[in-house]
């Protein structure tokens, strides 16, 4: 069993955590399942709204599915909640990811 199917035999056990559904939803996303990802990474920040590296890979998804507006809007959130944290590269990160989407729009 590879990584992908150990990781959904835990979420399906029971073991839903936002660690778990960040690294599903990165692994989904890094095979091309955008919309799988997406699906994991609401999850993980739901559950964890302070989780910045998360909210990163969730406005990438979002990116990857096309949906500008969206990756907007989860990046400024993603950068309040890293600014709260204290994650400075995080922020940094999302601001340049951020300043291209709106570029784009």
């Amino acid at each position: 069993m590879g990584m992908l199917e150990n990781l959904e035999a835990m979420l399906a056990a029971g073991q839903d955590n936002p660690l778990l559904r960040f690294t599903l939803g990165n692994i989904l996303l890094k095979q091309g399942d955008a919309q799988g990802s997406v699906e994991h990474l609401q999850q993980a920040v739901k559950q964890d709204p302070g989780y910045s590296a998360a909210w990163k890979v969730y406005g990438k998804a979002l990116q990857a599915l096309g949906d500008n507006e969206g990756a907007i809007q989860v990046y400024e959130k993603g950068i309040e909640a890293a600014r709260q944290k204290g994650d400075i590269q995080a922020v940094k990160e999302m601001q340049v990811f951020l300043k291209r989407l709106k570029k784009g729009v």
